[in-house]
C-alpha cells in the first residue's frame, strides 16, 4: 500500500504512536538569508506556481528550489531526493514514493541513512496529507535503524509551498504544530529547515 493511502488515524493506530497537538517545538530561530539565486528564482516561479496551483507546479517552482537552497546552505553536505521510490518496510505497508526527503548524507545517487526531513507537496488543504507524511516519517525511522544510523528525531511537513506546517516524531511521540508558516517571506521557512536537518 502507498503511503498516500495512510490518514492520521490509521498511521497513529498502525504503528501505536502518540500524537501531541498543536505543540510549537521548533525554538525561535533566526531567518537564514536566502541566495541572489533563490531569490532571482523565486521572484519568477513563485506567481507561475500560485496561478498555474497544481502540486506539480508548486513543487518544481516553489517547494524544489527552496529545498535545494537549504543543501546550497549547508555546503552540499545533504543529499535533497525528489520523488523517490523508498520502500522501507512492504509488510506493513511502508511502501511507495516520497515527495522530498532530505538525507544527512551528501550521496545523491541512492538514499542514504539518516534520512531527517520528509517533505509532503500539497495544492491545498494540508491535513488529508499529515497520515502520509507521518507514515514516511516512521519509515524514516525504521529505515535509519535498519542501516545502523538512528537518530533521535524525524522531521517532517506538509507544505503547498506558500505555507508550511510542521511535524516532529521522536520514539513513538509525534508532534503536530499546528501553526500554518506562510512564505513569503522565505528567509523564516529556510531557518526552521537548515535547523531541522541539523537537529534530527
Amino acid at each position: 500500500m502507498p503511503y498516500s493511502k495512510f490518514t492520521l488515524s490509521k498511521a497513529v493506530d498502525d504503528f501505536q504512536l502518540t500524537i501531541i497537538e498543536g505543540e510549537r517545538f521548533l525554538p525561535e530561530l533566526p531567518p537564514v538569508n536566502p541566495s541572489s539565486l533563490l531569490k532571482d528564482t523565486l521572484k519568477e516561479t513563485l506567481p507561475w506556481a500560485i496561478a498555474v496551483s497544481s502540486e506539480k507546479a508548486r513543487s518544481e517552482g516553489i517547494i524544489n528550489p527552496v529545498l535545494l537552497e537549504v543543501k546550497r546552505q549547508l555546503k552540499g553536505q545533504i543529499s535533497v531526493f525528489s520523488g523517490e521510490e523508498f520502500n522501507v518496510q512492504p509488510e506493513v505497508d511502508l511502501t511507495g514514493y516520497v515527495d522530498f526527503l532530505i538525507s544527512r548524507s551528501p550521496e545523491q545517487l541512492f538514499i542514504k541513512a539518516p534520512a531527517v526531513v520528509l517533505v509532503e507537496a500539497k495544492k491545498e488543504d494540508l491535513k488529508p496529507a499529515l497520515g502520509q507524511c507521518l507514515a514516511e516519517m516512521v519509515a524514516a525511522q525504521r529505515f535509519n535503524q535498519q542501516k545502523q544510523q538512528p537518530i533521535s528525531t524525524i522531521y517532517g511537513t506538509v507544505t503547498s509551498g506558500t505555507v508550511w506546517r510542521f511535524l516532529k516524531l521522536e520514539g513513538q511521540t509525534v508532534t503536530i504544530d499546528l501553526t500554518d508558516y506562510p512564505l513569503p517571506p522565505v528567509e523564516q521557512i529556510l531557518g526552521k529547515l537548515v535547523w531541522m536537518v541539523q537537529n534530527g
